[in-house]
């Protein structure tokens, strides 16, 4: 070892400078295999650089240069036995970059040495020291030890060491293992350092025969040292553009290129190089900008330019990676080439009187790019066009210049017109000595029959509003533009709004017909136009427009708004109310106005002028709430005027509006029909009532034919009945006391078993004898005299004479009712008749009625007003009428439903 100590020595003594401030080109430096932080590794001979403008860097991160050429480490570095290598780099004014390999090699010895100087001073962790640095890819062979993990726990301990970590239990599994014994860590294949840079892992010692750890964990770091085994390739696209005729220098574009090396290094030091095209382009070796060398770049001579760029690493040494590419130049256009005309001048013709004719195409011709600025064409008319008959526009598709007519020519005034036209581009010229082309164009303007033509397009007359009619305004008349006479021509008007105006067919006077209002509608700032059409003997026409200035005169004195005016109400103040006026006429015949009351107003308003149309009206005194009509005299400043009534309500507001009124807008056509909807109903309502009312009446009204005399009496039957001959029926004589002290049995003696059908009240009644199925007579009695209650006597008339014999001869034909005219004459023998009766019945027994009452009386139907009779009981032999007691007092009033006689 000591020999290869001296000749490392030697060699660093030997080696001179030849052609670089940097001497030698490789440095070898022996270290032990762990280098502290701060330690200084060796010194670089710098003394032939340029020291002001000398600029050193390393390519390992690891360690620092200083200016005087010292390399010292930043952090603790680890050796391993085949040795760590580094660049160092320099540039200086004087040169190109230099570069200096630093070699460093273990070497045993350089242990003692480091201790001497101090830097190695033994940390708190009592473990092997880290990190490892193996080489990527290396060929092997595998598995390969890299180096031994020794605890100091193991000179008193029987240990044994784990690991775990990326590399080992995770991705990318297998890659390290540890012997647990010997603590020798192992690699068992290849790494590529661009997927995997490095590895750290966890250590640990344990105690075979307690299995606790005896020291604390470590973590260990592998680094993997990169080499050259990528090449660099192209990070964008070779595609640039420049401008035709761009000077020499100008940029064209950048080539990028990255290498997935290690970064800092040479691996990935990329140098470029140009291997086409070196006659036009030029390329930065270590930017890869490209530049042009020429300004001699036509694109109309070739637009596109092919040139293959090489990248190489290892800063372009004979051992770096290359790759090759092809670069595409497209020359930019500018607008170097004018436009040309295809033919030396142009010859046209156009029609008199012709307007918006396109009359000439011109074709040109232009070498730059199509459809851009440099190539649209751009046309102007540069002399002959000072009247404005004419315009040029560009055909978007052919590039053609288009020469239209656009005001019409006159072939009498100018047979011939020769104008100038130039092509431009839109864009302006650039890099060249051309200039702008012209031509001539040579116009025939042919000549046409023509119609009359006015005296001027237009001509004006003022007249003042309200000329009476038939005053003349002016004349308006037109010549033949051939025989510049006015002969045979004919005068009429084709507009005339107001018709305002009469035109003169033969001379073309110009008369008043209505009255002119300047405030009318068709009078737009005072101006009222009518047209007119001259005609020729040949029926062409010509027009005119005859512009009426109407002067206003002061025929509209100021007026006040019709609406109302609201004075909200306040407590303790008076209120007040601007009112505006306006007139129509114009100043100074109409404002400003002046504001005062009549001389007869009642001294309760108060107006006061604002401005010059408005004032505010006041009431002076407390007036009630209401709505006012308050006459102002408003006169313009000509003292024309006259008095006009404000319309104001004092009232109660909220916002500013009157609640009355506010609640009157807020109904709408909508609510004033929903408010007349219950109305109508209800009128509706009172026809349907009255209709029923009277068809009521009309069922249940009786023919009164008076005095009966003992015969047959029509009852209100719903079918047609039996006709029965009267002189069949035997009355018998009954007096009032025998009634009223004897049984209702006893009366009914007179028609043994009679079959009875009757119409009570609107309700057939049918009868046959004594029914023993209706026991409930007291409630029969009580609905009939009820009902009678209801409708009155009125209603009922002479029906009483049928329901009176019913209660009492339950057994007779109740269809036909008898009355005797010596009981039934008046209404008041009959009432005196129930209520003896009734006494009588009220001292009799309970069981008096029992076997005289039961009848059964059918129901015919629904709708009768009466309602329905029920069943009546059968009467027995028994006197007591005292049931009649339990009836109610509105039983006795039967009586008044006898019929009259």
């Amino acid at each position: 070892m000591a020999n290869v100590l001296i000749f490392y020595i030697s060699l660093l003594l030997i080696l001179p400078c030849v052609e670089s401030c940097l001497t030698p080109k490789y440095l070898y430096v022996p270290v032990s295999r762990t280098i502290p932080a701060g330690y200084k590794v060796t010194t670089v001979n710098v003394a032939d650089c340029d020291v002001k403008s000398l600029h050193l860097t390393l390519t390992d991160q690891s360690f620092t240069i200083n200016t005087n050429g010292e390399i010292v480490a930043l952090t603790r570095v680890y050796v391993p036995a085949r040795g760590r290598t580094f660049s160092v780099l320099a540039q200086d004014d004087s040169g190109p970059e230099n570069e200096m390999e630093v070699h460093l090699v273990y070497s045993p010895l350089q242990g003692k040495v480091l201790s001497d100087q101090r830097f190695l001073k033994r940390s708190k962790r009592r473990w092997s020291p880290p990190p490892f640095n193996l080489l990527e890819n290396d060929p092997g062979p595998y598995p390969k030890q890299i180096e031994e993990i020794v605890s100091d726990s193991a000179a008193k301990h029987r240990v044994y060491y784990t690991i775990s970590g990326p590399g080992v239990d995770s991705h990318p599994v297998g890659v390290f293992s540890l012997d647990p014994n010997s603590g020798m860590l192992i690699v068992h294949r290849a790494i590529d350092r661009e997927e995997f840079p490095v590895f750290t892992l966890t250590t640990r010692v344990f105690d075979k025969g307690t299995k606790q750890e005896t020291d604390l964990p470590l973590d260990i770091q592998v680094l993997i040292d990169d080499v050259n085994d990528n090449t660099p390739e192209f990070s964008s696209p070779l595609q640039f553009t420049v401008l035709e005729h761009s000077k020499a220098g100008t940029v064209v574009g950048k080539v990028n290129a990255t290498d997935r090396d290690k970064k800092g290094t040479l691996h990935v030091k990329i140098k470029y190089t140009l291997l086409t095209g070196l006659d036009l382009f030029a390329i930065n070796p270590e930017t890869g900008a490209i530049t042009t060398v020429t300004n001699t770049l036509d694109r109309e001579i070739k637009d596109k330019y092919l040139v293959t760029v090489k990248i190489k690493d290892f800063d372009g040494a004979v051992q770096g990676l290359e790759r090759t590419g092809t670069a595409t130049i497209t020359l930019g256009d500018i607008n170097d080439n004018p436009p040309t005309f295809t033919k030396a001048s142009y010859e046209a013709s156009v029609k008199e009187n012709e307007s918006e004719k396109l009359i000439l195409r011109i074709p040109v011709e232009d070498k730059d790019l199509i459809n851009t600025p440099n190539w649209i064409s751009k046309f102007v008319i540069t002399k002959g066009n000072e009247n404005g008959n004419f315009r040029i526009d560009t055909d978007p598709k052919t590039n053609e210049g288009l020469l239209y007519v656009t005001k019409a020519l006159d072939h009498e005034q100018s047979k011939n017109v020769k104008l100038e036209v130039m092509a431009r581009n839109e864009a302006e010229l650039s890099n060249t000595q051309a200039r702008w082309q012209s031509i001539p164009v040579d116009l025939t303007v042919t000549d046409v029959d023509e119609g009359p033509e006015f005296s001027a397009p237009t001509i004006r007359f003022t007249v003042k509003e309200n000329t009476p009619n038939g005053t003349l305004i002016g004349r308006y008349t037109a010549v033949d533009p051939e025989t510049k006479s006015s002969n045979d021509i004919k005068y009429y008007k084709v507009t005339d709004p107001a018709s305002w105006i009469n035109v003169d067919r033969n001379t073309g006077e110009l008369r008043v017909a209505n009255t002119i209002d300047r405030e009318s509608q068709f009078v737009q700032d005072g101006v009222y136009n009518i047209t007119m059409k001259a005609v020729d003997a040949s029926s062409k026409t010509g027009t005119g427009t005859v512009i009426i200035q109407v002067e206003d005169v002061n025929d509209n004195i100021p007026t006040v708004p019709t609406s109302e005016l609201a004075i909200c109400e306040k407590e303790g103040a008076l209120g007040s109310v601007v009112i505006v006026a306006e007139d129509k006429d114009q100043s100074p015949l109409s404002s400003p106005f002046t504001f005062s009351l009549p001389p007869d107003s009642d001294d309760k308003w108060s107006v006061t002028r604002i401005n010059a149309t408005a004032a505010t009206l006041a009431h002076t005194k407390d007036l009630p709430r209401g709505l006012y009509k308050v006459p102002v005299v408003i006169k313009d400043l000509q003292g024309h005027g006259g008095i006009q009534t404000a319309t104001v309500r004092i009232c109660q507001c909220r916002n500013g509006v009157c609640l009355a009124e506010d609640r009157s807008v807020s109904l709408g056509g909508l609510a004033l029909l929903a408010m007349l909807l219950p109305l109508a109903l209800l009128l509706l309502l009172c026809l349907l009532l009255v209709f029923f009312c009277v068809t009521k009446r009309d069922k249940l009204e009786f023919e009164d034919t008076g005095d009966s005399g003992g015969v047959l009496l029509k009852s209100n039957t719903e079918g047609k009945g039996d006709e029965v001959d009267s002189s069949l029926i035997t009355v018998p004589t009954i007096g009032v006391d025998q009634i009223t002290k004897g049984s209702v049995k006893d009366v009914n003696a007179g028609w043994p078993g009679i079959k009875s059908t009757s119409t009570l009240g609107g309700q057939s009644v049918h009868g046959n004898g004594i029914n023993k199925s209706c026991v409930d007579m007291q409630q029969f009695y009580s609905s009939q005299y009820d009902q009678y209650d209801q409708y009155g006597t009125q209603q009922f008339g002479g029906q009483f004479g049928q329901l009176g014999s019913q209660v009492l001869n339950s057994g007779f034909d109740s269809r036909h009712l008898v009355q005797d005219s010596a009981f039934l004459h008046t209404w008041q023998t009959n009432g005196r008749y129930l209520h003896q009766k009734l006494g009588y019945l009220g001292t009799e027994e309970d069981g008096r009625y029992a076997d005289d009452i039961i009848h059964a009386y059918g129901f015919e139907g629904v709708g009768s007003a009466a309602g329905s009779v029920g069943c009546c009981s059968d009467f027995g032999d028994n006197d007591n009428l005292d049931f009649l007691n339990t009836l109610g007092p509105k039983f006795k009033t039967l009586a008044d439903v006898c019929t009259k006689t």
